[in-house]
């Protein structure tokens, strides 16, 4: 088939909607069809859509619809889909109703759906080639936070939870993302100079940021939303302790189970969870020995083969 994936990421951002768009064009390319990667679409030849975004992808899928009535539409639902867009945007609602197949990137997704839209929704976990653990620093007990410095991903809660640690605990944060505002760089700037323990080192290449992943302790993921963060899949590949907001996309990611969540913005729990991980070893090898009974998950054949299977399906 000749596929179009629309997302409303542009062509050299690393936002996680692109890396989705880009890593389900090289399954489809793998599965021996042929793909054109779009921010918008308007017209072509196409015999599929394959659209990332209920609410800024909306024009594109209604674009689709009007001229390809009996082709079929997939819909991947994000985070700020599930858990803002569709309770209250017109635009995303319409998309749900638009779409043939609802594509969740983790297994609580569904709760947010109403009835009708469950029975076309699939679950489809993002996967991660194997990454190598290295070994960790003797002196510090390293954090890594991965992601933009936006509102939704509450990227200063690790930060702050330093505060609520005696000086000599040893946890160190280190920081990764592009500051998507002014306001989140000055304050990211601004908890440097208070907090001789946390860095923000800006946004880096995907090589980079995984070279820190890879040695580090714990990684902390503390979103208000999240549809399903790839980089909890990579923690889960690496075999990296989490640390992790409780939330939806999180619990469907690393399972009810998991030890290890905090309420949403309390920075003084998630210190309690870090100081636990860093003082008790027992814990923190319990909660590395749960991440990677997580990689089945993430394995990049389970992808390719639900991608096929949705195809099939369709047709």
């Amino acid at each position: 088939m000749r596929i179009v994936i629309v997302t409303p990421a542009k062509p050299g951002t690393r936002h996680g909607n692109r890396n989705t768009a880009l890593r389900w064009a090289a399954h489809l390319r793998a599965l021996g069809h042929r793909v054109d990667v779009v921010v918008v679409w308007s017209a072509g030849p196409h015999d599929l859509m394959i659209a990332l975004h209920a609410r800024r992808s909306h024009a594109s899928m209604l674009a689709w619809k009007k001229a390809n009535p009996d082709r079929p539409l997939v819909l991947v639902l994000t985070g700020t889909d599930l858990y803002r867009d569709i309770r209250g945007d017109a635009d995303a609602k319409a998309s749900l109703d638009l779409a043939d197949r609802l594509v969740l990137l983790q297994d609580k997704g569904v709760d947010e759906l109403h009835a009708r839209h469950r029975r076309k929704a699939v679950v489809i976990h993002q996967s991660v080639r194997a990454l190598k653990r290295q070994p960790v620093p003797k002196r510090d007990f390293l954090v890594t936070v991965i992601g933009h410095l936006r509102e939704e991903k509450d990227p200063f809660c690790a930060a702050r939870a330093l505060a609520h640690l005696p000086g000599d605990a040893g946890v160190r944060v280190v920081q990764l993302g592009k500051a998507m505002s002014p306001e989140a760089a000055r304050e990211a700037k601004a908890l440097m100079r208070a907090e001789p323990r946390y860095r923000w080192l800006g946004e880096l290449d995907h090589a980079g940021a995984m070279r820190w992943l890879v040695r580090s302790h714990a990684m902390v993921i503390s979103s208000r939303m999240e549809g399903g963060a790839h980089v909890v899949s990579e923690a889960i590949a690496a075999g990296v302790p989490v640390i992790a907001s409780d939330i939806p996309g999180n619990r469907g990611l690393l399972g009810d189970a998991y030890p290890a969540y905090y309420p949403v913005g309390d920075d003084q729990m998630l210190a309690a969870l870090l100081l636990c991980a860093q003082s008790e070893p027992k814990f923190h090898a319990g909660l590395a020995k749960r991440v990677r009974a997580q990689r089945p998950l993430v394995s990049p054949a389970r992808e390719r083969r639900a991608i096929r299977e949705l195809l099939a399906d369709l047709a």
